[in-house]
């Protein structure tokens, strides 16, 4: 019997990453709705799964999983598809790739959200946006030419976890905070663009689209969900 995957979720929350890529792999998972609504990501029972009370969270045969890019590097390496094998000559520039999106752009788009876990309540929020936008913006322009240099990995005929890992974070720029982000325009990115066009033609953006409440080309045209259950960003 195939082994069944609980997803701990949040609609339109960096767990959309993980459904997508569980939606490519085919793999059967359940969904189990983090409320946050009620903080149930910082509940006893929540971080007895996730010590860092973030979403996601990827249970497994394996143990809890949590952290966006390890869960995807997991599921990819396991299912060996959307990233390059261990024993090949683009691993390893694929590696630096996910972990950049993890590392320095993620966490610089967490700023433009929640200013205040970094400055605190009373900071220079202003100062803070205006530093991480910047930074964004660089991330952009090296995700575009990275998109146009035509590997089979990022931008390709066949998604991979960075298509994905982007797919979401492009998303959130759009529409996150709400009536705040004049700054980003994903036209301005044309190879990005494509990508994402692309990626809104698979079957995995189907079952996200119906899962989380989304309208269709929910990354070249985005809008906020109504979502069945729970609540987004």
């Amino acid at each position: 019997m195939q082994e069944t995957l609980r997803l701990h979720y949040a609609p339109d929350n960096a767990s959309l990453i993980v459904r997508l890529a569980l939606e490519e792999l085919a793999l059967p998972y359940e969904a189990v709705l983090v409320d946050r609504r009620r903080a149930e990501q910082t509940s006893p029972q929540y971080k007895a799964i996730n010590p860092a009370g973030k979403i996601p969270a990827l249970e497994t045969k394996d143990g809890a999983l949590f952290e966006t890019a390890a869960i995807l590097l997991y599921l990819a390496d396991r299912e060996g598809r959307l990233a390059p094998r261990q024993d090949t000559t683009e691993r390893g520039v694929f590696l630096s790739w996910l972990f950049y999106l993890s590392n320095t752009m993620h966490p610089n788009l967490r700023m433009t959200f929640y200013p205040q876990s970094y400055v605190g309540k009373d900071g220079d929020h202003s100062r803070l946006l205006d530093c991480a936008r910047q930074n964004l913006i660089e991330s952009l322009h090296l995700m575009e030419q990275l998109a146009a240099e035509g590997h089979d990995w990022c931008a390709g005929e066949n998604p991979s976890l960075l298509d994905l890992y982007l797919a979401g974070m492009l998303r959130w720029m759009a529409l996150y905070p709400q009536g705040d982000t004049d700054w980003f325009s994903l036209r301005e990115w044309p190879n990005l663009y494509f990508m994402l066009k692309r990626l809104e033609t698979r079957e995995s953006v189907g079952a996200l689209i119906k899962a989380e409440g989304m309208k269709p080309a929910p990354f070249t045209d985005p809008h906020y969900p109504n979502p069945p259950e729970g609540v987004a960003l």
